[in-house]
């Protein structure tokens, strides 16, 4: 029990020591790029303002308080749930945030899926017999998957199927899952297909190099020669004690996913939380992008302690350790 209490707190320290170090890092970063919130506004019409007016936009921007006062500022009233606000959508960054994040969780889980659905088979198929024509199109489906960059896979897909089949669902207003499921998850299709297969590339490879490392086992030679079958024997003894570096790795890719989609969120009009990150960036809006990634932090922090957490559930080793 004590032992337990103590890897509690060990974690939750840890946790917000990664916290704060993200919320430094994407302060000072933010204040390194050129130009402010005024600019970014204003435009060219920037320069045109008198002293007085700069003055007290700064002021109403908080700009004119020292860095430090600024940061602890903004850390304060996040504790409090007041993550600012966005002129340029005049709405809380907490409401942004609360309608963005499920729609790029939704994103991240069916893209997961599909990996999943891609890269778990085929690595087990390469496993299955190396240096053989399957094992070389495992290879050659991986190495596509980690070559091709995901703008041009989805550039390439949507004037594809838009041209050739008359498909582009997300030229309509985004739709959510309870509002309309049929449209959202044709919305959702191309996007998850796109994220999916550049992340099914490292998933088959772990799958590939765990299954194969299984195999060497003496219990599975064991089980082999007492007759167990080929497909209980693939499913039950070598999948099931391959299961941890195979959820490593899709527990890592979930928690990238839940802020690198920006790109893909981008071209095919998804209102994600990259997306959301995005829009902040190009209007110089701090509070928008402080706070959003932030949450992206957590989200992905929380991630990795579920995945520690699901080691207990299927290795009975880290159970005991």
């Amino acid at each position: 029990m004590r032992f337990a209490r103590n890897r509690v707190v060990r974690r939750v320290a840890e946790t917000a020591g990664i916290l704060f170090g993200v919320a430094v890092v994407v302060f000072v970063m933010l204040r390194a790029l050129p130009g402010d919130q005024i600019t970014a506004g204003l435009g060219t019409e920037a320069a045109a303002l008198t002293p007085a007016q700069r003055q007290a936009l700064e002021q109403y921007y908080g700009l004119d308080q020292p860095l430090v006062t600024q940061f602890f500022s903004w850390l304060g009233n996040m504790f409090t749930g007041n993550f600012g606000y966005s002129a340029r959508s005049q709405q809380s960054v907490l409401d942004l945030t609360l309608h963005a994040l499920p729609v790029t969780f939704e994103l991240a889980v069916l893209s997961i899926l599909l990996a999943l659905l891609i890269g778990v088979p085929l690595g087990m198929l390469a496993a299955s017999r190396t240096n053989s024509v399957r094992d070389a199109a495992g290879q050659v489906v991986s190495l596509a998957g980690l070559s091709i960059p995901a703008f041009l896979l989805a550039t390439t897909l949507l004037s594809i199927f838009a041209a050739s089949f008359g498909f582009n669902p997300n030229g309509q207003g985004f739709a959510t899952l309870l509002e309309d499921p049929l449209l959202n998850l044709r919305q959702m299709l191309l996007p998850a297909l796109v994220l999916g297969f550049g992340i099914a590339a490292p998933i088959l490879r772990t799958t590939r190099t765990a299954v194969l490392e299984v195999r060497s086992n003496d219990f599975v030679r064991t089980a082999r020669a007492k007759g167990v079958p080929e497909r209980r024997l693939q499913a039950r003894h070598v999948l099931g004690n391959a299961l941890v570096p195979i959820v490593t790795m899709t527990g890592l890719q979930f928690g990238y996913l839940l802020g690198g989609a920006v790109v893909v969120e981008q071209i095919f009009s998804v209102p994600g939380i990259g997306r959301q990150v995005l829009l902040g960036i190009q209007q110089k809006e701090y509070a928008v992008v402080q706070s959003t990634v932030l949450v992206i932090a957590l989200a992905f922090v929380l991630v990795n302690l579920l995945t520690d957490l699901l080691y207990r559930v299927i290795d009975p080793r880290v159970r005991a350790s």
